[in-house]
């Protein structure tokens, strides 16, 4: 207690520490001959001005000098040779002892910095283990050593510790903020990131980062805009953003990497570039920055890669400053297809687009990899997309944009007439749900384009054709949009491009079915319970059926038939007709075509049609394209993919030569369709003609009663039409000459003309 009376108000002088280890102790230092080592002091620099130090002796220092480090000078505000008034401090225990200290942390040189991660907890133990017995105080600075790298330390804040914990009772669980304490073996030691710092603080010993939201606090889900497409939203923020959502001390612990990649691919006007115009805006990020395909491509070589590295430069510089605190920066490829080609198969010399994918590849997932990238490509077309961006830490997320459902279809009318309907201009006769149910197949710009037409076909009404173009303004100002607006534009103006085209099938039925005996009215019957069984059975997701019979005899039509009665979204005829002059390779492209547009469809049917003559099969040689053969057996037997369910049906008159190529194999069942074999059948078929009179049908009739016939309904049609041409006396006899000249009649059956 004397020697601490004794150096009561000591004048000293401000010195340099004279050592760097000594630098790091964090006390200021003395000669053994003035203090004792472990003492602690209050430096006074200025009538207002103190601060306490905890001291410590060496041999090297000059009586009657003080020694400070460089950080300590700067928090005291101290230079070298300065007079200051050195005074004992006593700290009180009871109210003193540090309970928990904040500390600011950053590497002391930036040059030093790096992205290792620092365990925070052993860095508290260490911490208190140099400092234990020493006095601190706010906004006091430092230098700390660990695992021999040097980190500026400046305390932000101290709590006393608990009088209860100190007299060995449970914590009373009172905070008392102090300014000055003495750090013990039980304090507690908080290590926070400062601002703009590089820095990765791993472990239980740091705050909690005061994180900026990802998620825009002003983005409304409800009014997103994107109708019909909830499960697949919700399946992509599951993917990529729960992770960077979630607080990082516990995605660190796990160990759990964030998504980098995102891929939209559909068919067009299903919304993907939407969705990802409405995923940039939800988070809160920089601008996203999109590109299309093809503006990446330069003529001039190295160009194109350079544009690439240009779109990732601002990220990686942010990730060098900044580390971990990187925020996000999302870069959208609008046709992706256009610049990621598969490698090795472009037909140029200068392999440009190899390049560009090998150095998108390096940018995503390279070896210095980015952390703080999301990229979104979006393409129609992802069987062209290099394999090496779709494995798992480039675009990990692939997502089918597909056709809306009818409650897709509900939203997104209704987010289109919302404004129609808030300002009264969308008649009460509309109904949104009726709507839904017959845009089968429809795109939502598909659906959004009807919204737009049924609009224009209203405002038609009240424009007057004079000599000039006006606007009825009078009947304007009642202007609505009527459940006739949207029905004149579904037939007229807007048809879905994956859907049904009545005008395909109509041609085939236009003169209707012919149900002139009981084999029509089973084929028919049979049809029915294969489209039932492909809507209803989960089993039989494919369902392929071949309907053959002799030439004539009404197979195409039937088909058709079948098809217009199943009421499916998507139905296509598949037709030699419309493949005229194709070469073998873009028939099987077109055929492939057909059957990849009935895969996005939920219920799709397909009738390929005239299956000999999609071969090129004739008798003479025999020849047949062997591509297009091999092509067919494939996609018959395809099942289409999970939750899609497609019905085959295929007409063929030459049943033997299909058998010969292995064909039938691939159908699950045939029906076999039947010319007309009877007189009392062709009567009945004349019947339902309704082509002759009752007098001439019963003069057929008698003629044909007990005779055996074989002709089939398509040439029947024929040869009534030609007969009818003639005068009324003379269309009987020539209608049964024409019979007998077609070989219609058997052999010993005659007719009296």
């Amino acid at each position: 207690m004397a020697a601490r009376v004794v150096i009561f108000f000591k004048t000293m002088q401000a010195a340099r520490c004279p050592t760097d280890e000594l630098s790091l102790t964090n006390c200021a230092v003395v000669s053994e001959k003035d203090l004792q080592s472990g003492q602690h002091v209050t430096v006074k620099t200025s009538p207002n001005h103190k601060f306490v130090f905890t001291v410590k002796g060496h041999h090297t220092v000059v009586p009657g000098t003080i020694a400070f480090s460089l950080p300590q000078r700067k928090w005291a505000g101290l230079s070298i040779g300065q007079e200051v008034e050195v005074s004992n401090y006593n700290f009180d225990k009871s109210k003193q002892c540090i309970g928990a200290m904040t500390i600011e942390i950053d590497f002391l040189q930036k040059k030093s910095t790096d992205s290792s991660p620092y365990d925070s907890d052993k860095m508290a133990a260490e911490f208190i283990q140099q400092f234990n017995n020493q006095a601190f105080s706010v906004t006091q600075q430092m230098v700390f050593s660990f695992c021999d790298k040097l980190f500026g330390l400046v305390v932000k804040d101290i709590e006393a510790m608990d009088a209860s914990i100190l007299r060995g009772e449970p914590a009373s669980g009172k905070k008392q903020k102090i300014d000055i304490g003495l750090m013990v073996g039980n304090s507690q030691v908080i290590f926070e990131k400062a601002e703009s710092s590089s820095l990765t603080l791993v472990g239980k010993a740091k705050t909690k980062e005061a994180r900026q939201t990802i998620i825009n606090p002003d983005w409304n889900f409800e009014k997103m805009g994107i109708g019909g497409l909830d499960k697949e939203f919700s399946d992509i923020f599951r993917r990529a953003f729960a992770s960077r959502v979630f607080p990082p001390d516990i995605v660190e612990q796990m160990g759990c990497k964030h998504v980098k990649g995102i891929l939209l691919f559909g068919p067009p006007g299903c919304g993907k570039t939407l969705m990802a115009r409405q995923i940039g805006k939800m988070l809160n990020a920089r601008e996203p920055k999109i590109v299309n395909g093809p503006e990446i491509l330069n003529k001039y070589v190295g160009e194109s890669e350079a544009n690439i590295r240009k779109l990732f430069a601002d990220a990686e510089d942010e990730q060098k400053r900044l580390g971990a605190n990187s925020g996000l920066h999302i870069i959208i490829f609008d046709e992706l297809d256009a610049i990621c080609k598969q490698r090795g198969t472009g037909a140029s010399s200068t392999g440009v687009h190899d390049t560009v994918v090998n150095q998108l590849l390096s940018k995503i997932d390279g070896v210095e990899q980015l952390n703080n990238i999301l990229v979104i490509g979006m393409t129609n077309r992802p069987d062209l997309i290099d394999d090496a961006l779709m494995r798992p830490g480039r675009f990990e997320v692939k997502m089918e944009i597909g056709l809306p459902d009818e409650k897709g279809r509900v939203q997104i009318l209704t987010i289109h007439t919302n404004k129609m309907r808030g300002f009264g201009l969308l008649a009460v006769d509309v109904d949104i749900k009726e709507l839904a149910s017959e845009t089968k197949n429809y795109s939502g710009a598909e659906l959004e384009g009807l919204v737009r037409a049924a609009q224009s076909t209203a405002m038609n009404r009240h424009i007057k054709a004079t000599s000039t173009v006006e606007v009825d303004m009078e009947r304007a100002e009642k202007l609505q949009v009527s459940r006739a607006d949207f029905m004149g534009s579904l037939d007229n103006d807007i048809k879905p491009a994956f859907g049904t085209n009545q005008e395909d099938y109509a041609s085939y039925i236009m003169n209707g079915i012919i149900k002139w005996g009981d084999p029509v009215t089973h084929v028919l019957d049979d049809g029915e319970l294969l489209v039932q069984q492909t809507k209803n059975s989960d089993r039989t997701p494919l369902v392929a059926v071949l309907l053959e019979g002799p030439p004539h005899s009404g197979k195409t039509a039937l088909a058709a038939k079948i098809s217009e009665d199943s009421q499916f979204p998507f139905i296509k005829i598949c037709s030699p007709d419309k493949m005229i002059g194709h070469s073998e390779i873009s028939k099987c492209q077109a055929i492939k075509k057909v059957f990849d547009d009935a895969y996005k469809s939920q219920l799709s049917c397909v009738v390929v049609d005239d299956i000999e003559r999609l071969l090129d099969y004739v008798p003479i040689g025999p020849r047949f394209s062997n591509l297009v053969l091999q092509a067919l057996l494939v996609l018959l037997k395809k099942p289409p993919p999970k939750g899609r369910k497609l019905l085959i049906i295929g007409t063929t008159s030459r049943k033997d030569v299909l058998q010969e190529m292995e064909m039938l194999d691939a159908f699950s069942t045939t029906i076999h369709i039947p010319n007309i074999s009877t007189g009392e059948q062709l009567v009945d078929a004349l019947e339902l003609l309704g082509s002759f009179t009752e007098k001439e049908r019963a003069s057929i009739a008698h003629q044909m009663k007990g005779k055996r016939v074989w002709i089939g309904i398509k040439k029947l049609l024929m040869l009534i039409e030609m007969s009818l041409q003639m005068d009324q006396e003379y269309r009987v006899t020539k209608f049964l000459s024409l019979l007998r000249d077609e070989g219609a009649l058997n052999e010993g059956d005659q007719i009296r003309i």
